[in-house]
């Protein structure tokens, strides 16, 4: 099975590669123009395009795979920039559509847990969308037109809601990265939050493998939280990973406020993921 994967150079694409080579898939990186220089690390066919600025036939320049994980996005970390609903809103529908039209029949799109906007407790895919800023807003339309446009040219979709992934190659940014960073430097005190936030947090790895077992399916599965189903408070994550890595630091709680764009207490309910997991292992 061929499988292309947009954002193939970015933090999940990597892993979702790394994922279907041992998978033994037929795999095609698609990656932006900006990265040709990393092409030579890549051992399968890679091929640059710009989204924003396509070729024609991008379908027939990728292989014409059986299947389309599509992680690529820009204009983040600014979820409230206007750029994703008036730049990358359109030209990510409108490259879809077409490949789509092309002759693409599965496609497996990275969605976000912050299109159920300020909704709290355990968040499951029946929930209506509540988008709050500009980033949700495009991604759940882009998900409510692919799945209007199913109903015209019949196609298998996955909309993948990611929530908080967290491991290799994370931005260094990301809470995490942040943690090291302090260790490294030899701080004594890691300023954050409060930390009673509860969120849930996924190892990067276990997304890349739940991402290609739901390409590799070819279902139409529809709407799918990657999650780990487990609530687990900001504070609690940080200490865990200090006890894991046997490191310890002084946290300097409440020095920041809790983000004014997230409730207090989200997570995603799995059990559509789960079900949807073990349908391919049958």
């Amino acid at each position: 099975m061929k499988v292309a994967v947009s954002g193939a150079q970015g933090f999940i694409g990597r892993h979702v590669t790394s994922v279907l080579v041992r998978a033994g898939a037929e795999l095609v990186h698609w990656i932006r123009p900006s990265a040709r220089n990393e092409r030579m690390q890549f051992r399968h066919p890679t091929v640059a395009i710009d989204i924003l600025d396509p070729p024609s036939r991008v379908f027939d320049r990728l292989g014409r795979p059986d299947a389309l994980i599509h992680l690529a996005w820009g204009g983040l970390p600014n979820y409230t920039s206007q750029r994703h609903v008036e730049q990358e809103l359109p030209a990510h529908e409108s490259l879809l559509t077409q490949m789509v039209d092309d002759g693409l029949s599965n496609l497996v799109v990275a969605g976000t847990c912050f299109e159920y906007g300020m909704q709290s407790g355990a968040l499951a895919e029946t929930a209506e969308a509540a988008p709050a800023n500009a980033y949700a807003i495009a991604k759940d339309t882009l998900r409510r037109r692919l799945q209007a446009l199913q109903r015209e040219r019949p196609f298998l979709l996955t909309w993948a809601r990611l929530f908080y992934l967290h491991g290799d190659g994370q931005a260094a940014s990301a809470l995490l990265p942040q943690l090291q960073k302090a260790l490294d430097t030899g701080a004594t005190t890691f300023p954050m939050s409060g930390g009673e936030q509860v969120r849930d947090y996924l190892p990067v790895e276990d997304a890349a493998d739940d991402l290609v077992r739901l390409a590799l399916a070819q279902r139409d599965h529809g709407i799918v939280n990657v999650c780990s189903g487990k609530p687990i408070t900001v504070r609690a994550l940080v200490e865990s990973w200090l006890a894991e890595h046997g490191k310890s630091i002084v946290l300097d709680l409440g020095r920041y406020p809790y983000p004014a764009h997230e409730p207090m207490a989200f997570w995603g309910d799995d059990t559509k993921l789960r079900q949807c997991l073990r349908a391919t292992m049958h």
